[in-house]
């Protein structure tokens, strides 16, 4: 399965930005599909995840409220809305596809990754 981020750019903090990462299979829609971001000189972390058939989202707390994932299995898509965004979100963003069905914020359990898009938010 390749996935290919979209989406990612230059915004003011409080702006807002929609990334998607669309698979190349149709075997994606059964998977959980997650994002994570790495900023510069930290580990990457988990941000939002969304299960198999988009009825389970999880959120890490530094997004919750603010960040919205969903997916369109049809279209072999998943969107990550962002809005309210801090510079503090700067960081490449990377879709990633589970080995599981419902949604997890383990980055061990994600088996396919894309190569990321990149987010700058300035102050």
């Amino acid at each position: 399965v390749q996935l290919v981020e979209s989406g990612g750019g230059l915004v003011q903090a409080g702006g807002s930005l929609r990334l998607s990462c669309v698979a190349s299979r149709r075997t994606f829609s059964n998977n959980a599909v997650g994002w994570f971001r790495q900023a510069p000189g930290k580990e990457r972390d988990f941000v939002a995840g969304i299960s198999w058939n988009g009825a389970s989202t999880t959120y890490s707390d530094s997004v919750k409220g603010r960040f919205t994932i969903s997916r369109d299995r049809a279209k072999n898509t998943v969107h990550l809305q962002m809005s309210s965004l801090k510079p503090e979100d700067t960081a490449v963003y990377y879709c990633a596809a589970s080995r599981t069905s419902s949604s997890t914020s383990a980055s061990s359990q994600y088996i396919y990754w894309g190569q990321g898009t990149l987010v700058t938010v300035s102050s």
